[in-house]
């Protein structure tokens, strides 16, 4: 017997009948012996649909409220997923974030989970029935407000309770089959991963890849929390996270792992150049103890070199879109105390990502990178290394095309026909 949390997200729980499909999932695993408790989010766009009539409401609706408001997605299909598992004759009991203990941190919208009070969890376990929690949602120690996680929320409560309660495996349900080598809705040759280290996993969630989240992957990490990725829609073995690929050699792999995992694209990100930066030492630290000040992560940066006649340099760097206007007009109020010239601010790009810890120790790579954008005619403006990664900026409108001409480059392509997306949004 094991003990299994399983997630769902909104495109598995979107209506009645997938409700259903689901609720026979769970009760079939339950029969066969196992502890199943259940991490649900709100029900196809229901989260988005909220938001639009919040903002319809109020163009700045308290961040308090908005948590409130939003948490009500989880719970209305965690009830009904409830109702769904005991017409089939088994018992469920579902949680609320708060009942469920999950403990966050007071920052609404973006709250960090602190701690997982699980006994409820393990009450319903002990009494033989299905637990179903809330996702997306907790609440703070000390006040007992109500807090959302942010988007992929849901995934990140998910390994929490896993790692809360010693579970076997933390089972992530999707509407594709696993983790891809690309996005399969641009890539519909793009072939599934057997297996992916937490390492290679958080370089492809941190460069777009949405299958899951970054703060998922970076707690299943720290708890050494196995994840599998799989479809809520077939019974398929999907893809496991775990802290280490199998070594060469070992039953069932080749001789020599793949150099590349995947390559993942990320529309969500936009690039502020400051033109004219006086080039002395402190200005760059200035301009980003300004950024930082205004709550604004930044991802890639790229300094000119400075123009000799005038001392002058130009440094740009990404960052989130949603982020843009706070971020620009912090550096604003500061232009006239860091003497820059003027801001630029575009959001018309996107940035692909080569992933794969064989990097280390395969030379070539960037140039096979670098020569494949040339052939397919891509302009690149940007570019950022790890040791297992390689991003680079272009075009927005010409993202897609970039993708799939690295994606054959490096002979990622599958042999067995094209993937299929059971639903509509990768979550």
């Amino acid at each position: 017997m094991a003990l299994i949390v399983q997630k769902y997200g909104g495109s598995s729980v979107a209506d009645a009948t997938a409700i259903k499909r689901v609720a026979k999932r769970i009760a079939e695993a339950r029969r066969a012996g196992d502890d199943v408790v259940v991490v649900v989010s709100a029900m196809g766009d229901t989260t988005d649909e909220l938001i639009d009539l919040a903002n319809e409401i109020s163009p700045l609706p308290p961040s308090r409220e908005m948590d409130i408001l939003l948490t009500a997605g989880e719970r209305i299909s965690m009830s009904l997923l409830a109702m769904a598992i005991a017409n089939l004759g088994v018992e469920a009991q579902s949680f609320t974030g708060q009942q469920a203990g999950v403990i966050t941190d007071d920052a609404h919208g973006r709250a960090r989970i602190i701690d997982v009070k699980a006994s409820r969890i393990r009450q319903a376990l002990d009494a033989g029935a299905v637990a179903i929690v809330a996702g997306f949602q907790g609440v703070t120690e000390h006040t007992n407000d109500v807090t959302t996680l942010g988007r992929g929320g849901s995934d990140t409560t998910a390994v929490a309770i896993a790692a809360a309660v010693g579970a076997d495996v933390c089972e992530i349900y999707t509407d594709v089959d696993g983790v891809f080598t690309a996005d399969p809705r641009i890539v519909p040759s793009a072939r599934k991963l057997e297996r992916i280290t937490y390492e290679e996993m958080l370089d492809m969630a941190a460069s777009g890849a949405k299958v899951l989240m970054l703060r998922c992957v970076e707690y299943a990490r720290r708890n050494k929390v196995v994840i599998h990725v799989r479809s809520s829609f077939t019974g398929h073995t999907g893809t496991l996270v775990t802290d280490e690929t199998p070594q060469q050699g070992q039953e069932g792999t080749s001789m020599e792992q793949p150099i590349i995992s995947g390559v993942a694209h990320d529309r969500s990100e936009a690039k502020v150049t400051v033109v004219g930066v006086p080039d002395v030492p402190g200005t760059a630290a200035q301009i980003f103890e300004t950024v930082a000040g205004a709550g604004v992560n930044i991802d890639m940066i790229v300094q000119n070199v400075s123009v000799a006649a005038t001392g002058l340099t130009d440094i740009s760097f990404t960052l989130p879109a949603t982020d843009g206007a706070r971020a620009t007009a912090a550096l604003g109020a500061v232009q006239d105390v860091i003497g820059f010239a003027s801001l630029q601010y575009d959001d018309a790009i996107g940035k692909l990502s080569l992933v794969g810890a064989g990097m280390k120790s395969h030379p070539g790579v960037s140039a096979k990178l670098f020569g494949a954008l040339r052939d397919a005619g891509i302009n690149i403006e940007m570019i950022s290394t790890s040791e297992i990664r390689v991003s680079v900026v272009t075009r927005a409108d010409q993202l897609d095309d970039a993708v799939r001409a690295v994606h054959t480059a490096f002979d990622l392509d599958s042999a067995d026909g094209e993937a299929v997306v059971y639903g509509g949004t990768g979550r």
